[in-house]
C-alpha cells in the first residue's frame, strides 16, 4: 500500500478542522440570531393592563353605550381585567329603587356578565359619596359610612380594592389630618374584607404626592395604598376650578409617580393623544414604565384614556399597544 506523505496528512486535517470550526460557527451564530428573534417575538409587558371603565364615559353618558355591557366590552377589545366607576351606575341603581336589593340586583348582573366574558374585576372607582377628607367630623363620617357599601360591593364583585378621592381643604395640615383620619376608618372596615383602600393623585392637595405618601405613613395600614395616575397631577386651576379650568400648577409627574409607587397596589395609564409615531404627546410612557418596573410592581395597570381627537375606542387601544411595546421593551 503507498504510503501517504506526512504533508499531504497535516494538510487534510488543517482544512477539515477548518471546515468544522467554520460549520459550528456558523450553527452556533444561527442559535443566537433564532434565540434572539425568539426573544423579541415572545417578551411580553412585565405586568397585566386592565380597562378603566372612565375611558368609555363619554358613549354611556350620552346614552350610546350601556354600562352593563362593559365586561363585553373589555373582551372584545381583548382586555383580562376592569375597573369599574360607579357613578357611571347611578342610573341602573334609580331604576332599581336605590335600595339594598337594587344593588344586589346590579352586583349579581355584573359579577354575572364578567364570568361570562371572562374578565377579572379588578377594582371600582368611588366618586360623589362624599369628601373622606373634609374637616367636617360629621360630614367625613357620613362619608366614611356612605363608602362601605362600595366596599361590599367590591368584595361581592371579587375585586381587590376601591379607588377614593381626598379633597378636603387647602390647608395642608388640616388636610393631612382629616384625610388620614377618613382613610384610617374607612381602611379598618375595609380590612374586615381583605379589600384595599387606594387614594389617586385626583386634584387640589392629593395631588401632591409627597403630602399624599405623609397621609398613607399616618394611617399606617397594610390595605391603604395609592394609585398613581400618569397625568392627575393638577395642584391649581384657574378660578379655583376643581376640573374645567386651565391648571395653573403641576406636580412634577415623574416624581410624583416615582413618590408613590412603593405604596401603589394599582396604576393608572392616562392618556390624551398620540403622535405618528404612537406615542403619547404628553406623557413619556417609557419613562413611566421604567419607573413602575423599578418599584417592583407586576400587577394591572389600568388604561385611562381621556382624549377628544381619537374616539374612546381609538383612544383606549393606542394606549394598550403603547403600553404593550413599551412594556415589553423593558421586559426584555
Amino acid at each position: 500500500m503507498k504510503k501517504i506523505p506526512n504533508q499531504a496528512i497535516k494538510l487534510f486535517l488543517i482544512t477539515a478542522c477548518a471546515i468544522l470550526s467554520f460549520t459550528s460557527c456558523k450553527n452556533n451564530e444561527e442559535k443566537e440570531q433564532a434565540q434572539d428573534i425568539s426573544t423579541t417575538e415572545t417578551a411580553e409587558p412585565f405586568f397585566k393592563i386592565s380597562l378603566a371603565q372612565w375611558s368609555l364615559s363619554g358613549p354611556i353618558m350620552a346614552g350610546e353605550m350601556d354600562p352593563m355591557d362593559f365586561a363585553e366590552k373589555a373582551n372584545e377589545m381583548g382586555f383580562e381585567g376592569i375597573e369599574y366607576v360607579n357613578q357611571l351606575y347611578n342610573k341602573k341603581l334609580e331604576e332599581y329603587g336605590n335600595t339594598p336589593e337594587g344593588m344586589e340586583r346590579l352586583l349579581d348582573s355584573l359579577k354575572s356578565k364578567s364570568e361570562q366574558y371572562n374578565v377579572e374585576n379588578v377594582l371600582i372607582m368611588i366618586d360623589g359619596e362624599g369628601d373622606l377628607a373634609t374637616t367636617n367630623d360629621e360630614e367625613r363620617n357620613q362619608a366614611v359610612e356612605n363608602h362601605k357599601k362600595w366596599v361590599d360591593a367590591a368584595d361581592y364583585l371579587g375585586a381587590h380594592a376601591i379607588r377614593v378621592n381626598l379633597f378636603g381643604s387647602d390647608d395642608p395640615e388640616e388636610w393631612k389630618t382629616a384625610a388620614a383620619d377618613g382613610l384610617t376608618k374607612l381602611s379598618e372596615y375595609a380590612a374586615e374584607k381583605d379589600i384595599n383602600v387606594l387614594v389617586e393623585n385626583h386634584g387640589y392637595l392629593s395631588s401632591n404626592a409627597q403630602l399624599l405618601v405623609e397621609v398613607m405613613e399616618d394611617v399606617d395600614l397594610p390595605n391603604c395604598g395609592t394609585l398613581p395616575d400618569f397625568g392627575n397631577f393638577c395642584l391649581k386651576r384657574e378660578g379655583g376650578e376643581r376640573w374645567e379650568a386651565s391648571c395653573v400648577e403641576e406636580y412634577p409627574k415623574y416624581e410624583g409617580v416615582e413618590e408613590m409607587m412603593p405604596l401603589a397596589k394599582a396604576v393608572s395609564a392616562k392618556s390624551y393623544d398620540f403622535n405618528e409615531e404612537g406615542e403619547e404627546t404628553t406623557i413619556d410612557y417609557n419613562r413611566m414604565l421604567q419607573i413602575i418596573k423599578d418599584a417592583g410592581y407586576t400587577g394591572y395597570i389600568g388604561i385611562e384614556y381621556e382624549g377628544q381627537r381619537l374616539s374612546p375606542e381609538e383612544g383606549i387601544m393606542a394606549t394598550k399597544e403603547l403600553l404593550i411595546e413599551e412594556g415589553s421593551k423593558l421586559n426584555q
